[in-house]
């Protein structure tokens, strides 16, 4: 798959997603949200506090797990990325939550899961 296909897959897949958890109450704070060579993809505030939302989008069929996307090295980029964001938009002492939202693009369907407290850091 070339990059500029890549790259419409992950733009459309965010689109989904915003749409995905404006519909279950999330409020877009951020999207694409960078730090250096740090990134957000979605970052929203619902009841419960603020969530930081990898979104992995793909087309089937899928060869990796979201655990192999999102491993440890990830998670703690995206860990580093909340803290900065956090202190650079004064939210110190917000409620974070780490999720992960899945499109996935199977010919003419579209499946989303939504993977809430997808891990829980161990230093934010």
């Amino acid at each position: 798959m070339n990059v500029l296909c890549t790259s419409k897959i992950g733009h459309t897949g965010e689109e989904i997603a915003c749409d995905f958890l404006l519909s279950r109450g999330h409020q877009i704070l951020d999207r694409n949200w960078r730090a250096g060579h740090l990134e957000l993809d979605i970052v929203t505030e619902a009841q419960d506090g603020v969530h930081f939302i990898e979104v992995k989008a793909r087309t089937a069929p899928v060869t990796s797990t979201l655990t192999d996307q999102v491993n440890k090295l990830k998670q703690k980029r995206i860990c580093a990325a909340a803290l900065q964001y956090l202190n650079k938009k004064q939210l110190q002492g917000q409620e974070v939550f780490f999720d992960i939202v899945s499109v996935l693009f199977d010919g003419p369907e579209t499946v989303v899961r939504y993977f809430p407290q997808a891990w829980i850091p161990m230093y934010i």
